[in-house]
C-alpha cells in the first residue's frame, strides 16, 4: 500500500484493495473516504464493494467521487467537512491520490497560508504548486 501522510489526520492513497481494510484499521485509520468514480474502477473496487469491506473491518466509509470537472467549491467544501473535519483518521483515495490531495488543499484555502498548505502537500509526495495562485488569492 501506498499510503501518504498529508496531516496527521489526513492521508491519501492510489486505489486501494478490498482485502487492505484490516491492514488499514490497524495503522490506525479510522475512516476510508473514496474519491474514485465507479466508472473508472472494476467491479471488485466499485464503491459497494469498497464500502462493504470496510465496514467488515470496522471503518467508517464514506463516498465522495470526483473528477476535475466536478470539483465545485461546493463538492470540495463537502469532501472537506467529510475528509479533514471529522473526528477521526481519514485516508482518501482516487487513481494515484492526487485528486484526494488536491480536493484536501482546495479545502484547505482560507483556513492555511498556501506555504503551508504546499508544504503538507510536498511532504506527502504531491506537487501542487500550480495551486499556488489560487491558493494565495485565498489566502487567510
Amino acid at each position: 500500500m501506498d499510503i501518504r501522510q498529508i496531516t496527521p489526520r489526513y492521508y491519501v492513497a492510489p486505489q486501494i484493495m478490498p482485502d487492505q481494510m484490516s491492514a488499514l484499521k490497524e495503522a490506525g485509520i479510522t475512516r476510508i473516504l473514496c474519491n474514485r468514480p465507479d466508472a473508472e474502477v472494476p467491479a471488485h473496487c466499485a464503491a459497494d464493494a469498497m464500502q462493504a469491506a470496510a465496514e467488515a473491518a470496522g471503518l467508517e466509509f464514506q463516498l465522495q467521487p470526483l473528477t476535475h470537472q466536478t470539483m465545485t467549491e461546493e463538492i470540495i467544501e463537502r469532501n472537506r467537512e467529510i475528509g479533514a473535519d471529522l473526528e477521526g483518521v481519514t485516508l482518501a483515495y482516487c487513481a494515484s491520490g492526487t485528486r484526494s490531495c488536491v480536493a484536501w488543499a482546495l479545502g484547505q484555502a482560507g483556513r492555511q497560508s498556501a506555504d503551508d498548505i504546499l508544504t503538507a502537500a510536498r511532504s506527502g509526495g504531491y506537487d501542487l504548486d500550480n495551486l499556488r495562485p489560487y491558493l494565495e488569492q485565498h489566502a487567510p
